[in-house]
């Protein structure tokens, strides 16, 4: 009983060109997931950036309109922080311009709320009793969550979430 998951998908150019615009349709992708999918289905590199071009071509991949959603559902979904958004669109090798567009549209007030918000869940099941490892795992945490150092130190003294 092997699945089909066993061996690669062989397709030719244009079933892939088919697969790969309802597989964009469905959900914003890179142009390097895509590429990444069209191995997949066996096409060879010619063959791979003769789609991408046609994807691109026909608005089916975009890779900016890509960068804005992954940033958006990134901040208003996961409540990541810049750092961690950033080191996501450079693994799918979304150019550096593009990046700090997309970094930039981020609304201010929302981010910093994130932060905030973030920060007070966390406290609420932080089981440390010391306040030293207690504020020191709480930055480390806001620190994994992408969010910069000294923003984290600012809304923590702002709101007076030190201990």
């Amino acid at each position: 009983m092997n699945s089909h998951k066993d061996k690669p998908l062989i397709l030719d150019k244009k079933t892939a060109l088919l697969k790969a615009e309802s597989w964009c349709a469905y959900q914003e992708r890179s142009q390097q997931e895509t590429r990444d999918k069209l191995y997949e289905y066996g096409l060879h590199q010619n063959e791979v950036e003769e789609v991408i071009t046609e994807l691109i071509v026909t608005n089916f991949l975009n890779e900016e309109r890509f960068a804005m959603a992954y940033v958006s559902g990134k901040v208003n979904i996961k409540k990541w922080g810049k750092i961690k958004i950033k080191q996501g669109l450079k693994l799918k090798k979304v150019p550096d311009k593009l990046i700090q567009k997309a970094l930039n549209s981020i609304d201010g007030d929302k981010y910093l709320a994130n932060l905030l918000a973030t920060a007070e869940k966390k406290l609420k099941v932080l089981s440390e009793n010391e306040p030293i490892k207690r504020k020191f795992k709480l930055i480390t945490y806001l620190q994994s969550k992408g969010f910069e150092n000294d923003l984290i130190f600012d809304v923590l003294k702002a709101n007076n979430l030190t201990v």
